[in-house]
């Protein structure tokens, strides 16, 4: 897979899930764990941090800033991510096989983000 492959991967999922976070906030919501205050400024947060760090994708020169932001953002969010797993039952149209991949996953999204948003030659490309 060339970088500029799994970048637009990087881009396309941020980018979707950013907007995704605006117009359906209250399925976000549902996933924010309960000892985080505020669930729909949160979700409304991180939306925008996607959306963000999305486009900075696109300009080379602050790229690699994008690619650390993206992945802080992955971890922070990965306790909504276990808990809507610990509360699949509130989600019957999404098999719980998804759910638990989903986790492993992050840290291939991880490795995708950090390799997409860099350049071997550190020339930013």
């Amino acid at each position: 897979m060339s970088r500029s492959l799994a970048r637009t991967f990087v881009f396309a999922w941020f980018f979707i899930g950013g907007v995704t976070h605006f117009l359906l906030p209250n399925v976000f919501v549902l996933i924010v764990p309960l000892y985080i205050p505020n669930a729909l400024i949160a979700v409304y947060i991180s939306g925008a941090l996607e959306l963000i760090g999305a486009s900075m994708l696109l300009i080379p020169s602050i790229r690699h800033h994008a690619g650390t932001g993206l992945i802080i953002l992955t971890i922070l969010v990965t306790p909504a991510n276990i808990y809507m797993l610990q509360i699949a039952d509130q989600f019957p149209k999404i098999p719980e096989w998804v759910l638990i991949v989903r986790l492993p996953f992050q840290l291939v999204l991880i490795g995708l983000i950090w390799w997409s948003s860099r350049n071997p030659t550190f020339a930013n490309s």
